[in-house]
């Protein structure tokens, strides 16, 4: 099928100046951009008044299991995202041995979901991302390996180090996952099992991830307190290794650390004077999203969730959780600490049960519970198996924009899909357009559009994507500049954005005047040598 967008206001990705042109598309590929282009029996999209840019690609997202569930993925197309990286935070789907499904079902339930629908014995990154062709995904994905994963294969879920027998066996999971497509490797520091590792771990999986010139994404052990012990760390582990290094959601959390930030700047620089490759994604909210029992202390998660459920039935034990909580320990990012109890809220719970806690903060859930708010959070957790999600409040618009003008800055969702998610789930791509190019002009359309595209195009060695280049993949995203912006509110974050007109994938019209059309054109896209195709 061939594509003709007319008369539209071209912002190509690599960050050069918009110019009005024409692109008509055939089959998957973009064929021509030009003025006046013809083509017989095309089917005409007219772009006046709109702007036509490659489409989004999302380097931080949470739909890895939703991909297999409603493979649509809606509320990312209808952002205009085309395509989005899966596996981070060193949880994820792949590689998970048979006897391991049930406790890694539980730990991964807050963050990704949990379903009796899809068949879990796909047994690595192979068998994941064939089950993802299977269902036609609707835009493409691309997939980091995670560490926890290759952890729990190699040593189970145990927290010690590993002995260097255990230690070979995960660089050699790792060799294998990345030979299977994977484009890097995550991990997640404050996640378990990923925090029971020290940097020597890391470091020798990164240099097998460096021989495939692969990416190193991480979510810090800090993002609070320690964060600038944290990123030496990371910058460590990418001297040591060779690895690039890109970090996750970027950002200082807690109001005593915001003087952090010119040195935290100061380490990015430093960094990339010496040679390393750092990169990082932002989503533009001051508020995160993840598992709300990331506020437990990490001895509790020793040993996987069902541990955890032990402990929280514990009288005694949940007096010492909230001691570590209220007085805090060295190393550990404690959450209530640096949002408090009053900006944590509830975004999703597994059961019925509990659903009137979701929209509530901890504090308002201790009121409707009739008990100390530690206590209501606690039995939650509980009784809903660790699988509840949360929202944070951290920082301030200043830090946001701070930020997002940043060179190695890539736009991302990090959005959790269940419940009542962030709106950021919706919204972060129309809102980087509307609220910080059109209202508060923090940068121009041109470089929001190649933060969005080329720049993670590049910084993932995604090929023929990420720009409006003949010959490159038909990718494409057409939005209204004047009227595109995010609806979601953190009450109600269920709602699509406004201007997105049109979403193209792989030359499939996927969207069409704001409406998703139903075509699932998406592709698996695998690491092949130095690129990823």
């Amino acid at each position: 099928m061939k594509i003709l967008i007319q008369n539209g206001l071209v912002v190509d990705g690599s960050g050069a100046a918009a110019y009005q042109a024409d692109v008509l598309l055939d089959g998957d590929r973009i064929a021509a951009i030009g003025t006046g282009l013809v083509a017989e029996g095309a089917l005409v999209i007219d772009a006046t008044g709109l702007v036509v840019a490659p489409g989004f690609i999302d380097t931080h997202s949470h739909s890895d299991l939703q991909i297999l569930i409603n493979p649509e993925v809606a509320p990312k197309v209808l952002q205009g995202i085309t395509t989005e990286i899966l596996g981070q935070d060193g949880i994820s789907l792949a590689p998970l041995p048979v006897e391991y499904i049930g406790p890694w079902r539980k730990n991964l339930a807050g963050l990704d979901g949990d379903s009796d629908d899809i068949n879990w014995e796909f047994k690595n990154t192979a068998g994941y991302l064939k089950l993802i062709e299977e269902v036609g995904p609707g835009l493409n994905e691309c997939y980091l390996v995670p560490h926890g994963n290759i952890r729990m294969e190699a040593m189970g879920l145990e927290n010690r180090l590993p002995n260097d027998e255990e230690l070979e066996k995960m660089c050699q999971i790792t060799r294998r996952e990345m030979e299977a497509g994977a484009i890097g490797l995550s991990t997640g520091l404050i996640y378990m099992p990923c925090a029971y590792s020290e940097s020597k771990e890391i470091i020798e999986m990164c240099k097998v991830v460096a021989a495939y010139d692969g990416i190193f994404v991480i979510h810090q052990r800090s993002e609070a307190d320690t964060i600038l012990e944290s990123m030496e760390e990371v910058i460590q582990i990418g001297r040591k290794s060779g690895v690039k290094i890109h970090y996750s959601h970027f950002k200082v959390c807690g109001k005593k650390n915001w003087d952090k930030i010119e040195k935290v700047v100061e380490l990015l620089e430093k960094a990339q004077r010496e040679g390393i490759r750092v990169s990082f994604d932002q989503y533009p909210y001051v508020a995160g999203s993840t598992m709300l029992g990331v506020i437990l202390p990490p001895w509790v998660h020793d040993g996987g969730t069902d541990k955890v459920l032990e402990r929280l039935a514990d009288p005694k034990l949940r007096k010492k959780m909230i001691h570590d909580i209220e007085h805090g320990i060295p190393g550990w990012d404690n959450f209530v600490e640096f949002a408090g109890l009053d900006q944590i809220f509830i975004t999703s719970v597994k059961t019925g049960k509990n659903q009137d806690a979701v929209g509530l903060n901890l504090v308002q859930l201790g009121q409707l519970r009739g008990k100390d708010p530690y206590d209501a959070t606690f039995d939650l957790l509980l009784q809903e198996e660790n699988a509840v999600g949360m929202v944070d409040f951290y920082g301030t618009e200043e830090h946001v924009q701070l930020f997002m003008k940043r060179p190695e800055m890539n736009a991302c969702t990090d959005g959790l899909l269940g419940g009542k998610p962030h709106p950021r789930v919706f919204g972060a791509f129309p809102r980087i357009l509307g609220k910080y190019v059109r209202e508060e002009k923090t940068f121009s359309l041109e470089e929001a559009v190649y933060k969005m595209t080329k720049k993670p195009a590049t910084t993932f060695t995604i090929v023929n994507r990420g720009e409006l280049r003949e010959g490159y993949f038909a990718d494409i995203t057409i939005f209204n500049p004047e009227t595109v912006i995010d609806k979601g509110t953190y009450t109600e974050p269920v709602q699509y954005p406004e201007g997105i007109e049109y979403v193209i994938i792989n030359g499939s019209l996927t969207v069409a005047q704001g409406k998703h059309t139903g075509n699932r054109s998406g592709k698996v896209l695998r690491k092949k040598g130095t690129e990823v195709r």
